[in-house]
């Protein structure tokens, strides 16, 4: 046998160690990514993280209940209305696709809904029988400039006559301008008569009859004034030979005679420049008990991202939108819902501008609103972006001072801090006007029952953060979570965060950190068993360089409190399906003697970080043999008509299942 020299020994030995030292080299990384997980994924399953921090789970549907929510809402059933409409996809509007769906939170049951219209960015507001009003709506995807094929504009139509009914006229109706170009509408719209008005004169009233003198005789002035319909037009053919670039009359190809003359178009221009969306008139009352949307009558105006808020009386006021040119709306276009007859007022008297999606809030007093500042994009940089108190009753508008990062407010959210007894209203994150890289970290809180309202400042968020969601909690804390640093997630900006704010302290604590990033088009609801479900998120791109293009978020997200891990939860027995404002109810409960606080938080209905619907109300209780005493707060601007959610939390802070009551 022929021992090895010294040289191929080393050889012999050093090749394997170098080998297993090249393999463990390689894969260190996924050794430690393995090892890092396992540990975070013990960590955070372990019984005391839980109780400290909460607990998130993911939930994916079946593949064909999966949808684009653009909206959410709980209704008083206990299910979550999950609404996308077209769901921000050309393709599925252009096919007339609309999709909602109804999601059980207690059984994980899903259940499609027949959607009548492509209600994506509509706005949407409870009503006293717990019904939710949904009105507006896509009427048109907008168009980017560079993809413009058709000039296109704003069509007034005109009629000078009052006689006869109103007119209706389908989509492609045509309008043929002086030269012969024609233009097309583009959707069916309604011209009604003009209104003729009749006024007397007093005999003898030669300054304004002078050619009627005679005093027994007196004399009718008649005054016509011709109706405008505004309508979306546009040209037959392509290419720039269609733009019309100064006032011109057109004539409605459909009509002949003396309606030709009294119906005629004006429009100042027609352009190739980019195509705003456009709003729908269409409302509906979608019915949580039947689960299917009701028509209601139409909106005066057509709106795309409006705001419709409760009021005292059981009306729903509706502000700003895009309309059905994709002009914003300049405010003197308000109008009110009826429930009681399924209809619209118009409020020219209430006449104030608000960028779209504006965070208007009901406060105690019966005829104010206050409005935080926070919005959802559409509208000028410099109009309407200061927060203040809008009295109905006069129409004056009171800004407040204080607020930080005022250029940051649009993709802000704001919410209620603790009971709405307490008036304090808390504005959380934000960012610059459209597209912009600004962002911020401000949370300011405003008590809107000081003698002297203003902004003070709160805890900073850990990070910047557009599109927060804001859910009020039993516990008088607010879940902040969801939201990226930039536009729409660009950039791999997601946050991946959520903080506890506790108002007693003014302080933040450390929640769990969701498994799925959520940017825009987000929404977080509490449910009646306390989690929180986040749904939603609609990127640009999927990368860190912006080069994949971005897909809709489908799965859901469940979020356990930490007062779900700190031991039994109260009981408390039967409460009256309905309740009245100041009326004394008994609730009977095993644990009364633990109970301390009782709390009726209104369900919310979320789109756009905007949830004006969400409040907790506090609600006055003794402890008694017979179990729980309760009287309902007397202020209708306290305590709005419509469906709740009753919770008993225990002096640990951990609540009761919500239980359905509807206040009337």
């Amino acid at each position: 046998m022929k021992w090895p020299t010294g040289q191929s020994l080393r050889q012999r030995v050093v090749l394997p160690v170098v080998g297993v030292s090249i393999l463990l080299t390689a894969n260190v990384p996924p050794l430690y990514n393995f090892s890092s997980n396992w540990l975070h994924e013990r960590k955070i399953n372990s019984a005391e993280y839980q109780r400290e921090h909460g607990f998130w789970q993911v939930l994916e549907l079946p593949e064909d209940r999966r949808v684009n929510a653009i909206h959410a809402a709980l209704l008083p059933t206990g299910k979550v209305l999950l609404v996308a409409g077209s769901g921000n996809v050309r393709d599925q509007f252009d096919a007339g696709t609309f999709r909602t769906l109804l999601f059980d939170p207690a059984t994980n049951a899903t259940e499609q809904v027949p959607t009548p219209v492509d209600v994506f960015c509509a706005g949407h507001a409870f009503l006293p029988d717990g019904n939710l009003l949904v009105a507006g709506g896509t009427q048109r995807y907008e168009v980017l400039e560079e993809d413009v094929e058709r000039a296109g504009g704003t069509m007034v139509v005109k009629n000078e006559s009052p006689n006869g009914s109103p007119r209706n006229f389908v989509k492609g109706t045509e309008f043929v301008a002086p030269d012969g170009r024609r233009y097309t509408a583009g959707h069916d719209f309604v011209v009604p008569p003009a209104t003729k008005t009749v006024e007397e004169i007093e005999p003898g009233d030669t300054d304004h009859d002078p050619d009627h003198a005679d005093p027994d005789h007196p004399a009718e002035r008649v005054t016509v004034t011709a109706s405008e319909t505004a309508i979306w037009v546009d040209a037959a053919g392509f290419g720039d030979e269609y733009i019309v670039d100064r006032q011109t009359q057109y004539r409605l190809n459909a009509l002949v005679g003396a309606d030709a003359e009294n119906i005629y178009g004006l429009a100042d221009a027609i352009t190739m420049e980019k195509q705003d969306y456009q709003g729908l008139a269409d409302a509906y009352e979608f019915n949580p008990w039947t689960e299917r949307y009701e028509r209601v009558d139409d909106m005066f105006e057509k709106r795309w991202y409006p705001t419709l808020t409760g009021l005292p009386d059981g009306r729903v006021l509706t502000v700003s939108g895009l309309d059905g040119s994709g002009r914003i709306l300049d405010g003197t276009q308000n109008e009110i819902y009826d429930p009681g007859t399924k209809s619209w007022t118009l409020r020219p008297d209430l006449k104030r501008y608000f960028p779209t999606y504006p965070s208007l809030f009901q406060t105690a007093a019966s005829d104010v609103l206050f409005y935080s500042g926070s919005n959802a994009g559409y509208g000028p940089e410099e109009q309407g972006r200061d927060p203040g108190f809008w009295d109905l009753s006069d129409n004056s508008f009171t800004e407040v001072e204080g607020l930080r990062d005022t250029d940051q407010l649009e993709t802000s959210m704001s919410a209620w801090v603790g009971p709405v007894q307490q008036q304090r209203i808390m504005v959380v994150g934000g960012g610059g006007v459209g597209e912009s890289e600004l962002s911020t970290d401000r949370i300011d809180i405003i008590d809107l029952d000081s003698p002297d309202p203003r902004f003070t400042p709160g805890p900073d968020l850990p990070e910047n953060t557009r599109y927060p969601n804001l859910v009020q909690l039993p516990d008088d804390t607010t879940l902040i979570t969801n939201g990226s640093s930039d536009y729409r997630g660009r950039s791999d900006s997601d946050n991946h965060t959520a903080r506890i704010y506790h108002p007693e302290s003014n302080t933040l604590a450390v929640a769990a950190d969701p498994r799925v990033g959520r940017n825009y088009h987000a929404a977080a609801l509490l449910l009646p068993d306390g989690r929180v479900l986040t749904v939603g998120s609609d990127p640009l791109f999927r990368d860190a360089k912006n080069s994949i293009s971005g897909e809709f978020e489908q799965r859901l997200e469940l979020y356990s409190p930490p007062y779900l891990f700190r031991g039994d939860r109260p009981e408390i027995g039967a409460v009256p399906s309905e309740v009245k404002r100041g009326q004394q109810i008994t609730v009977t409960s095993p644990d009364a003697d633990r109970i301390d606080k009782i709390r009726l938080i209104r369900p919310g209905a979320a789109t756009h970080m905007l949830n004006n619907e969400q409040r907790s109300v506090a609600v006055e209780f003794t402890a008694g043999p017979q179990g729980l005493e309760l009287k309902m707060p007397r202020k209708a601007g306290v305590l709005l008509s419509g469906p709740y959610l009753l919770f008993a939390v225990d002096s640990d802070g951990v609540p009761s299942v919500g239980v359905p009551v509807m206040v009337s």
